[in-house]
Formats: C-alpha cells, sequence, structure tokens
C-alpha cells in the first residue's frame, strides 16, 4: 500500500508541474473607460498585451489615462489569478492544498 501511495503522488506531481508549465497559455482580458483600454493578463500573472484607444490619450488629462491602465492592469492580474487558481484546482482534484504549496 505505501508504494501505491508513493506512486499516486508522483503522479499528482507530474500532473501538477505539467499544469504549472501550461499556465502561461492561459488568459483574462480586462478592459476599463467603456473598453477604451484593454489588457491581457496570463495565467502566470504577465501582462501580455495593452491596446489603448486614441480618443482617450489626451495631454491635459494625463492622470485620467493612467488610472484607466492601472483600473485594467488590476483587473485583468486579477482575472489571471483566478483562472490560474481554477487551472490548479482542477489537478488537484479539490484537496485543499494551501497556497504556495501548488
Amino acid at each position: 500500500m505505501n508504494k501505491n501511495l508513493l506512486r499516486q503522488a508522483q503522479q499528482l506531481q507530474a500532473r501538477l508541474l505539467k499544469a504549472q508549465q501550461e499556465l502561461p497559455n492561459l488568459t483574462a482580458e480586462a478592459t476599463a473607460g467603456g473598453g477604451a483600454i484593454a489588457v491581457v493578463a496570463s495565467g502566470d500573472q504577465r501582462i501580455r498585451s495593452i491596446k489603448i484607444q486614441k480618443d482617450v490619450v489626451s495631454a491635459d488629462d494625463v492622470e485620467m489615462l493612467e488610472d484607466l491602465v492601472l483600473a485594467a492592469v488590476n483587473d485583468a492580474l486579477e482575472k489571471s489569478k483566478e483562472a490560474a487558481s481554477k487551472h490548479m484546482s482542477a489537478i488537484t482534484g479539490g484537496l485543499g492544498l494551501p497556497p504556495g504549496l501548488v
């Protein structure tokens, strides 16, 4: 029975490694300013792209643009964390492993 448990642990470890390798391929998109700013983040919490519509770019209101970009980036990162968590939970099968262990 001990060998069976060890084999299951090794299989879980292999599935977790594969899932972690897939995280960069997961994406989450967030927008701000009614879609004027769009940010895409990957499952490993890296910003992949930022799109800004020209009509929100104004030298007279740089602070608004900064706020919109910041809001979209933070939202995209939060969504990517949620997607990564769901992806990893599917692999662990709800084992309830603590954050950072996977």
